[in-house]
């Protein structure tokens, strides 16, 4: 197997400050001490790398001008011409990420993804094209809004990144270089410690999220919660789908949020609103395939109305 090649992976939209970021990071001795980088540009903007302030011999770009280039074998072909040490990828703001995500040679590795926008422009970006901004946030490890400036509300920026993923860490960089480090909280809108754990319809997708990625914590405990009944061909008896759909970004990526439930009383009639009171269960169900997921030891199951947005989302 080939040996496992690290890549810093920066995202954002052009003159976010990507590349001025990978030079200052270049010129820091305790990343680049001589090791040999690989620099992939996926756009040309107005900086520029400056070699002569880093270990110009050591470093050496290559610049993609086209997404046909994010191709398995290109990404091979210059891992065998360079053979670096490690890679630094810029990548356009206007590529999808899922493309180089199923591209990447199996040892190219991702170890930290970075994610820049200008906290004046970031706004307007989000809601004029808020799939690409999606698509860049939900898998960042650091987000960072450049040319901030004192006095800015950060909190519409932050709403904009919890949103999508609780995981990235964030930054505000004001022009004098200092940054800010993001300290605002975000409780969850429901008490995980509450004997019963109530839901509201409009915290299904939070609740949702915050249950799959946090799926031991929840283990034994209760939660009433309101969603519509679905069935599975691998599930038997009395036991069923529950759920709602989910839109994490825009229409087209709206998806079933579903969880298993187990019931031994009269199995509920397709596609009706219920609330059902469940004590959750970590484990496997054939619905779930071959992974673990939530399980929903249903203690009682109310009818129930639709809720006044049928369709949940974050924000």
């Amino acid at each position: 197997m080939a040996k496992e090649l690290p890549v810093y992976l920066f995202t954002g939209f052009l003159e976010a400050g990507k590349t001025t970021f990978i030079q200052n990071t270049l010129e820091d001795p305790n990343f680049n001490a001589g090791e040999k980088t690989l620099v992939l540009l996926c756009e040309e903007g107005l900086v520029e790398l400056r070699h002569e302030r880093f270990w110009e011999d050591n470093v050496v770009e290559e610049v993609l001008d086209d997404p046909s280039q994010i191709n398995t074998a290109f990404l091979k072909e210059l891992e065998k011409k360079h053979k670096p040490e490690r890679v630094m990828l810029e990548y356009n703001g206007m590529w999808m990420l899922d493309q180089l995500f199923q591209e990447m040679p199996e040892n190219w590795i991702i170890y930290q993804e970075y994610n820049f926008y200008d906290a004046n422009s970031f706004l307007a970006y989000n809601q004029n094209m808020r799939q690409l901004v999606y698509d860049k946030l939900k898998s960042a490890d650091c987000v960072v809004f450049n040319r901030y400036r004192e006095g800015m509300d950060r909190m519409p920026l932050h709403k904009v990144v919890r949103a999508v993923s609780r995981r990235p860490d964030i930054f505000y960089e004001l022009p004098s270089g200092d940054a800010i480090v993001d300290d605002i909280e975000d409780p969850l809108p429901f008490d995980v410690n509450a004997p019963v754990i109530d839901i509201k319809d409009e915290d299904y997708a939070l609740w949702y999220r915050d249950l799959s990625e946090n799926m031991p914590s929840y283990e034994g405990k209760t939660v009433r919660v309101k969603g519509i009944t679905g069935a599975s061909g691998v599930l038997t008896g009395s036991d069923f789908i529950f759920g709602r759909q989910v839109m994490t970004c825009c229409i087209e990526d709206i998806q079933m949020a579903g969880l298993v439930c187990e019931w031994n009383g009269v199995k509920p009639a397709k596609r009706s609103w219920v609330t059902v009171t469940a004590k959750i269960r970590i484990g496997k169900s054939k619905a779930y395939g071959a992974k673990t997921g939530p399980i929903l030891v249903v203690q009682k199951i109310e009818g129930a109305t639709e809720p006044e947005q049928p369709v949940a989302t974050f924000y």
